[in-house]
C-alpha cells in the first residue's frame, strides 16, 4: 500500500469517526475490514513502518513527558496514537516531537494535569487484526495471513537507530531537547 493511501484511510476513518461520533479505531477497523484481505495486510505493513520510524529516544522523551512517564507497552501506544493524529501531525512529530507542544489535545492535558490519553492508543495497534477478525470470525486468521504474507514464521527484529540516548529524569536535558513540551509539563509542575 503505498503512502499516500495508508494517510487516505486514516484520515477518512478520522472523518467518519468525527461526523458519526463513533471511536476512530472502530471506524478504522470497519474500513478496513471492507477492504480485500490483501489491503489489510499492506496496511498493516505500511502501519509498522510508520510505526517503527517514531522508535527514537526524542519521541519517547516525548511521550514521558506527555504521559508522566512512558513504559515500553506505553511508547508502542503513543507511536499509535501519533499515527492516528494524521499524517499532518505524524510528519511534524516525526521531524521534531516537540512540536506536540501546540497539539490541542497535548495543551488541555498539561492545564488539567492529566494525561494525554488521545496520544496513547492503544486499539489503533490492533485495527488490522480486528479487521481480520471481523471478516473470518477467527482471532488467529490475521497472524498466520501475515507470517505467509511476510514470508517468514519468525517475527522479524529490526535493529533500529534510536539516536542519542539521553535520561528523561533529568529537567535541564529534556528542557534542552523539549523546549515546548518542558514548559508545559515541566515548568508548570514545579
Amino acid at each position: 500500500m503505498g503512502i499516500e493511501t495508508f494517510w487516505d484511510n486514516i484520515e477518512a476513518a478520522q472523518a467518519e469517526a468525527a461526523a458519526a461520533g463513533e471511536l476512530f479505531d472502530e471506524v478504522l477497523v470497519e474500513q478496513l475490514a471492507s477492504t480485500p484481505r490483501q489491503e489489510i495486510l499492506e496496511y498493516a505493513e505500511r502501519f509498522d513502518a510508520l510505526h517503527d520510524a517514531l522508535y527514537r529516544w526524542d519521541v519517547w522523551a516525548a511521550a514521558y513527558l506527555i504521559g508522566g512517564g512512558c513504559s515500553d507497552d506505553s511508547f508502542i501506544d503513543f507511536r499509535a496514537g501519533v499515527i492516528a493524529l494524521g499524517r499532518q501531525w505524524y510528519d511534524r512529530v516525526n521531524a521534531a516531537p516537540d512540536s506536540l507542544a501546540a497539539h490541542p489535545a497535548v495543551v488541555r492535558s498539561a492545564n488539567v494535569r492529566d494525561r494525554c490519553e488521545a496520544l496513547f492508543y492503544e486499539d489503533v495497534n490492533y485495527a488490522p487484526s480486528r479487521a481480520f477478525q471481523r471478516i473470518t470470525g477467527d482471532a488467529d486468521a490475521f497472524y498466520e495471513a501475515w507470517r505467509e504474507f511476510r514470508g517468514t514464521d519468525a517475527a522479524s527484529i529490526n535493529v533500529t537507530d534510536m539516536g542519542e540516548d539521553f535520561d528523561f529524569d533529568d529537567a535541564n536535558e529534556m528542557s534542552r531537547r523539549l523546549p515546548g513540551l518542558a514548559v508545559l509539563f515541566l515548568e508548570a509542575n514545579s
